[in-house]
């Protein structure tokens, strides 16, 4: 006989609420109410103005900044642990600081680990979240992580168009698994470019290693973050004699001067997924929903079924 399915309740950050309507919408439930009060100091309380006492309790927030948004997924996270909640869920669209996720140069900190840490430490249960810029980033916790993958939204989407001169790259040698996985699923071939900085964020030199030729090259990231690296990939594509570029980087931080980069770039389009709302509209600038795919992954862990059933593996 299986066991008694407790009551989901669904509730939002203030980062994700664009998300996570339509994440509540695909499940079939309306989002909780959660309601995030600020004092004249700048301290914020979140408030939870509903029972959630022995519920599946998913918080839906992105940690991306301002610093205030880790703050308040771990402050409604301690809410609902001392309201007595059955099981607490922090679904993290877009896991900010994955960057961050090694001791690269003396006398910096480990911040993917620290936050994993802290996530913890204030009662999560369990994390959900989408293309880690590292896979190993899961090992910082000591609690199951749901790792979703964007090739469960971007095949489909790519399934109803001619590939049939498409090439996939990865912008850089750290991604060529990420690409790969597109690659050998729709059995095209794969080149790589090769980056180096001389300081974070600049982009320095850039190799393309394979062949390009008239071909239509598809960058595969898990981010664009002031899109210098994605703008040089694609130059550099060209000029080894791409016919068209275009990228699919699934989350949009797109800081700095990112926009300008991207409307002066050669690329032709930029495909992205909503982990994070865009700060403005581009014409370049294609978004994907990812609500299903967690509306999704979330009934199927409440219902104890199968997670990775849900995208495809490389």
């Amino acid at each position: 006989m299986l066991p008694l399915l407790k009551e989901v309740k669904l509730f939002s950050g203030t980062s994700s609420k664009y998300l996570s309507e339509k994440i509540a919408d695909f499940y079939g439930a309306p989002l909780g109410n959660l309601e995030i009060k600020r004092f004249s100091d700048g301290e914020m309380q979140p408030v939870i103005q509903e029972s959630v006492r022995g519920a599946y309790v998913f918080f839906i927030q992105s940690t991306i900044p301002p610093s205030e948004n880790i703050m308040e997924l771990l402050l409604s996270i301690d809410a609902a642990k001392r309201a007595s909640a059955g099981h607490i869920t922090a679904v993290i669209p877009y896991f900010g600081y994955a960057r961050q996720d090694r001791k690269d140069k003396p006398r910096v900190p480990i911040s993917a680990k620290l936050l994993a840490n802290v996530i913890q430490a204030s009662g999560a249960n369990r994390i959900m979240t989408m293309d880690l810029h590292a896979d190993q980033i899961q090992g910082f916790f000591d609690m199951p992580v749901d790792h979703l993958k964007s090739e469960a939204i971007y095949i489909p989407f790519l399934e109803g168009k001619d590939l049939s001169n498409v090439t996939f790259a990865s912008p850089d040698v750290g991604g060529v698994k990420r690409a790969r996985t597109y690659s050998k699923h729709f059995d095209r071939p794969l080149v790589i470019c090769d980056k180096y900085r001389e300081k974070a964020n600049e982009v320095a030199g850039m190799t393309v290693i394979g062949d390009v030729k008239g071909a239509h090259v598809i960058l595969v990231d898990d981010m664009v973050d002031t899109a210098g690296t994605l703008c040089r990939a694609a130059k550099a594509l060209i000029d080894a004699g791409a016919e068209k570029v275009s990228a699919m980087c699934t989350h949009p931080v797109l800081s700095g001067k990112a926009y300008d980069n991207l409307n002066a770039s050669v690329l032709e389009e930029l495909v992205v997924c909503d982990t994070i709302p865009l700060k403005q509209e581009s014409d370049k600038i294609k978004v994907l929903s990812t609500a299903k795919l967690f509306a999704r992954a979330i009934r199927n862990m409440h219902e104890h079924r199968s997670i990775s059933a849900l995208f495809v593996e490389g």
